[in-house]
């Protein structure tokens, strides 16, 4: 499976996502310099990771390619709780897999509820509780 797709840095908007240093991000900001006597166009790219919620920037000509993560969402069904994290069964394939429970959802989330999560990279994000 391929991880990563390729865009052009210009084509970039607020609230998609970028790859920066290999960490899927969503873009919360984009600012962008006139194209100079000698250079092109720079583009400013501020995004948050996705997994990591860290704070990072992208700086590049706006004509250079952009990685863009290829991000699948998917549903699943909680079938355990231990402590801070959750069994959680694909209702597609049925696999099971361990994921850390976010802390906003730690009341919420209980044995049996459906959920949405996210995979990129390898790694998995509960999204929201369904119902």
């Amino acid at each position: 499976m391929n991880d990563k797709a390729f865009g052009v840095m210009k084509d970039l908007k607020v609230g998609k996502y970028v790859l920066i240093d290999d960490v899927p991000c969503r873009i919360v900001g984009i600012e962008s310099s006139a194209p100079g006597k000698h250079g092109a166009a720079k583009m400013r790219v501020t995004a948050i990771g996705i997994f990591d919620n860290q704070k990072r920037t992208l700086l590049k000509p706006s004509d250079a390619d952009a990685e863009i993560p290829v991000i699948e969402r998917k549903t699943g069904q909680v079938v355990s709780i231990t402590g801070d994290n959750a069994q959680i069964m694909d209702l597609d394939d049925y696999s099971t897999f361990e994921i850390p429970i976010p802390a906003e959802m730690k009341n919420e989330l209980l044995a049996g509820k459906e959920i949405e999560y996210m995979e990129s990279m390898g790694k998995k994000l509960i999204n929201r509780v369904r119902g």
